[in-house]
């Protein structure tokens, strides 16, 4: 038992020396603040999820009243309600930016890291979407029962899969319990996510603005960039807890405050916000099966990006040109948010599907400008 105790120990310390001693870039800049925020997020989401598991009730007769239980006679209810709510939307607002940085900043070329986090957004947006489900109001109900619907557009399967996702011929108790039981175990398998993505950052080591790989110009990350991390936690509660006490349901959806009702159908079906972009490319596409495929490489195109940006530097701060197209894929990404959240008539559909193009463009007209910009400079 000792001897267990004893190696258990060790591993503890190396890990923990891993971290303190870390070998860091000492150039980094506040856009390398959002990974700890990120883990930091993560925590709120476990730690408040596993709370109000304890008073939700996975039953299509019970989970209304039962979340409206938690937020009028639970103790705090309704602070751990809005913090797992908004703390979700805070969690992809961060999410986004960090991405951001590693598009702007060629993180992508340090591929192990990137595919993981990569997959860790992909499991994340699972994890949301089985969560938006769980309040059983109109929202949560018509929302499981559209993008479920989507998975008909394959070929052979498609309606075997909607039936046996559903668990009968319709979204009902079956498809609440199993969502319930799929989003507990979710964040667990993220955690471990992120575990593997410490480790292959801890591989190769950070990048930096200007994208040296100096092994001399480095400083320990404790306690250079453990205190600036904590900065950036403390901000990031502020503006979280600002949120929850002063606007708490400013990111939710008014349809969703009323009781599934199968009969009625809401007037605009749409997600939660940090999936609106998704949803403007699926509805830009007139071809279901089409859509289903957009959908899904509007987040799988990102893996793409190590093998196509072949640029001698890292970091867009010496290709002019990408830097231009960069800000334009960012506008495009918020102009895209904004379209999904709008009713599906003109000129809002033929302003989806440019939109739509233009977000794809970005990954195959980017790479062509930096490999004619190396040209020019050799």
């Amino acid at each position: 038992m000792n001897k267990s105790m004893m190696k258990s120990s060790k591993i503890i310390s190396i890990l923990a020396n891993s971290l303190v001693y870390l070998p860091t870039p000492m150039n980094l800049s506040n856009w390398w603040n959002f990974g700890s925020i990120l883990g930091m997020c993560l925590m709120i989401q476990l730690i408040s999820g596993i709370m109000l598991s304890m008073h939700y009730t996975a039953n299509i007769e019970m989970a209304f009243n039962s979340v409206s239980h938690i937020m009028r006679d639970v103790n705090y209810g309704w602070l751990i309600r809005t913090i797992h709510a908004n703390g979700a939307s805070l969690f992809f607002m961060c999410m986004f930016m960090h991405i951001g940085r590693g598009m702007y900043y060629s993180s992508y070329k340090m591929f192990n890291t990137w595919a993981s986090g990569v997959l860790i957004l992909l499991l994340t947006m699972a994890a949301a979407f089985l969560g938006y489900v769980l309040p059983w109001g109109q929202m949560s109900f018509w929302g499981a029962t559209v993008i479920t619907n989507l998975l008909s557009a394959i070929p052979y399967l498609g309606s075997m899969l909607v039936n046996w996702i559903w668990g009968g011929f319709a979204v009902s108790n079956p498809t609440l319990s199993r969502f319930f039981s799929l989003h507990f175990i979710l964040p667990f398998i993220i955690m471990m996510m992120v575990i593997i993505h410490l480790f292959m950052l801890h591989a190769t080591g950070s990048s930096n603005p200007i994208g040296l790989n100096s092994k001399i110009d480095k400083i320990p990350f404790h306690p250079y960039y453990s205190i600036k991390d904590l900065m950036g936690m403390s901000i990031t509660l502020m503006i979280m807890f600002m949120l929850n006490m002063m606007e708490p349901f400013m990111l939710s959806d008014p349809d969703n405050f009323t009781p599934a009702d199968p009969m009625v159908t809401p007037v605009h079906i749409q997600p939660e916000w940090y999936f609106l972009f998704a949803y403007a490319i699926l509805r830009s596409i007139p071809n279901k099966l089409g859509g289903v495929l957009a959908l899904f490489m509007s987040i799988i195109i990102l893996m793409i990006m190590p093998m196509s940006m072949n640029m001698k530097f890292k970091g867009l701060n010496f290709y002019p040109m990408s830097q231009v197209y960069y800000w334009m894929f960012i506008s495009n990404f918020i102009l895209l948010t904004w379209i999904g959240s709008q009713p599906v008539e003109l000129p809002f559909t033929t302003t989806g599907v440019m939109l739509t193009l233009m977000y794809f463009s970005y990954f195959i007209l980017d790479p062509l400008m930096t490999n004619t910009w190396d040209k020019i400079i050799k």
